[in-house]
């Protein structure tokens, strides 16, 4: 069994911290586990009715890259549930609104480090709305592009490597095997 013996918190930002597990091993001894905490996240594959996916363009500084992206934001918010967050982030990020949401999966990022956990809906029946009061529009979204990609295309640019963002490429790929398959999904208003 793998049981934590101690843990030294080692830093705490705004979004992440890290800390420091010593975890005794099943087989004897024991390892230490440099574990980054995070607050979790959604993010939103927006459907339009002639079947583009709306992404958007953003500048990712740790890459140094402007990455293909879907509409997708922090669960910072005490309380909030995920979809609300999900309808709260697809308003904010491209000032639109789903009619129809599904919850297509959540994952885990990076389970070998960060125990991020990541909602990822469909939102179909999009509508223009206003983005929500007391947000501003700041930082690297002021060089945000929006973009409706077709279908088709957005799921060759996954393969083709133009999308690499581990939500958007997730997103894209859930989305096909709905539309192609009809897997049974969860409720939408899952708890996770």
């Amino acid at each position: 069994m793998y049981e934590v013996l101690a843990s030294e918190e080692i830093y705490t930002g705004r979004v992440i911290s890290l800390r420091k597990d010593t975890v005794a091993m099943p087989e004897g001894g024991s390892s230490v586990r440099e574990i980054v905490t995070h607050p979790g996240a959604v993010g939103v594959l927006a459907l339009d009715d002639d079947g583009a996916v709306v992404m958007l363009k953003q500048y990712r500084h740790a890459i140094g890259e402007h990455l293909w992206e879907l509409p997708a934001g922090l669960r910072d918010a005490d309380g909030e549930p995920p979809l609300e967050t999900a309808k709260r982030e697809l308003a904010e990020e491209v000032g639109l609104a789903g009619e129809r949401w599904e919850l297509l999966t959540t994952s885990l990022s990076t389970p070998g480090f960060c125990d991020e956990l990541v909602g990822l809906y469909l939102a179909q029946g999009l509508s223009p709305v206003d983005r929500p009061e007391g947000f501003t529009v700041e930082h690297e979204e002021l060089d945000m592009t929006v973009e409706r990609v077709p279908f088709d295309r957005a799921l060759q640019m996954v393969f083709d490597g133009t999308v690499r963002n581990s939500l958007a490429v997730i997103g894209i790929l859930a989305a096909a095997a709905h539309r192609s398959a009809s897997p049974q999904l969860r409720a939408v208003d899952t708890a996770f």
